[in-house]
């Protein structure tokens, strides 16, 4: 975990305490905003659960701790004035404690988050996996075997490939989200990952610099 920086944080300037931004480590989506106090800051440094310190209770709180809807922690910096925390977490269920995913939920979605979309797709297609519901397409096809798997992926290659020439923009996009589903079971079903797949293209692209 990247602490650098934490132990210069101004706890004078905000009488014990700095806010401290929560963001999705993966969508890049601002949760929420706390404030944290050294002991706080502690807590959350060595349970990887994100803690802040009430003002109106005047007492630390785990954020989950009643809902379950803990914030796992990736990283912890400071600021370039060393008087704010940002903290990236992977949230577990909603953030907020009216149920949405983040606390500015009105706000727009950066493009970060839309694009990491496909990711929390890629966690989505391991549940099914795992738990196999009744009536998962993701299960079926995964129990199938890579062969079947192998065989949709060029399938939808094929149906992307002459909507392209074909159809209007709104079928080829579709036909691109049935490819790029099914890309994600075969990898999965390789142990494979997206995350694999863009090291691969950021490999080349630094080689080509």
């Amino acid at each position: 975990m990247n602490d650098t920086g934490l132990g210069r944080l101004d706890w004078d300037k905000g009488g014990g305490l700095v806010p401290a931004v929560v963001q999705d480590a993966r969508t890049a989506r601002v949760l929420m905003l706390g404030y944290m106090n050294p002991e706080s800051l502690r807590r959350t440094l060595d349970t990887r659960r994100v803690a802040f310190f009430s003002r109106s209770r005047n007492e630390l709180w785990t954020k989950g701790e009643t809902s379950g809807h803990y914030l796992d922690v990736v990283d912890v910096s400071a600021d370039c004035d060393s008087d704010t925390i940002l903290v990236l977490a992977h949230p577990v269920g909603p953030t907020c404690h009216k149920g949405t995913e983040t606390c500015f939920a009105e706000a727009p979605a950066p493009a970060a988050s839309r694009i990491a979309f496909l990711a929390s797709l890629e966690e989505t297609i391991a549940r099914r996996i795992a738990e196999s519901p009744e009536g998962s397409y993701t299960s079926r096809l995964y129990a199938s075997g890579i062969g079947r798997i192998a065989q949709k992926v060029g399938e939808e290659g094929v149906e992307t490939a002459l909507a392209a020439v074909t159809r209007d923009d709104g079928e080829l996009l579709g036909e691109c989200a049935d490819l790029l589903y099914h890309l994600l079971v075969l990898l999965k079903a390789r142990n494979l990952s997206l995350e694999l797949v863009v090291q691969e293209l950021a490999s080349r692209h630094a080689s080509k610099a």
